[in-house]
């Protein structure tokens, strides 16, 4: 898989863009890109696997702040089978090697579903309800960069002495997947 720019000046015509979900997304981006401007590397891409465009990915504008947003979408013909998770991983590494020292951040609907799946499996945690213009009550997700745990700790029933604290931020954590398969 590869991900591909989505331009300012797309041919709709074009076979590769025969889609319903294609034309969908390119009449959003014509509505988009004034919005938020084109500015290479914060803007939309195409998800192409094999020569098929099968999602999209992007940021939702450049970043402000010192943060940036990203965003995916799978088409629904290809749901569950890595393509999310792929565009995450890589609208990641696109803002770190432009910009490493960026907090990205991402929004889901406020329940627990594939997004949210894919961005814990990709480093990032939930931080708080925010308030989003299309969506209302919005759950928002920062990208950690280094892993919850620096010490590897593989029996946190051993764990002793100056280990008391992993072990301790270990059954928190257990804790939390509990609660979060519940």
């Amino acid at each position: 898989m590869n991900l591909r720019p989505i331009t300012l000046q797309e041919d709709k015509s074009n076979e590769t863009y025969t889609s319903a979900d294609c034309q969908l997304l390119l009449s959003m981006y014509d509505d988009f890109y004034p919005k938020i401007g084109f500015n290479i590397p914060w803007v939309g891409y195409f998800v192409v696997r094999q020569d098929k465009i099968v999602g999209s990915c992007g940021f939702v504008g450049q970043p402000k702040e010192g943060k940036v947003e990203v965003a995916y979408w799978t088409f629904k013909e290809f749901e569950g089978q890595g393509i999310a998770s792929f565009a995450c991983k890589e609208l990641v590494s696109i803002a770190y090697r432009t910009d490493p020292s960026l907090t990205i951040t991402a929004k889901t609907a406020p329940e627990h579903n594939a997004s949210t799946k894919i961005l814990e499996n990709n480093n990032f945690v939930f931080t708080k309800i925010v308030q989003d213009d299309e969506i209302g009550d919005a759950w928002f997700w920062t990208y950690q960069k280094t892993p919850l745990f620096q010490t590897k700790v593989t029996d946190p029933a051993k764990a002793t002495g100056a280990d008391e604290e992993i072990k301790e931020q270990f059954g928190q954590v257990r804790q939390q997947i509990k609660d979060y398969l519940l």
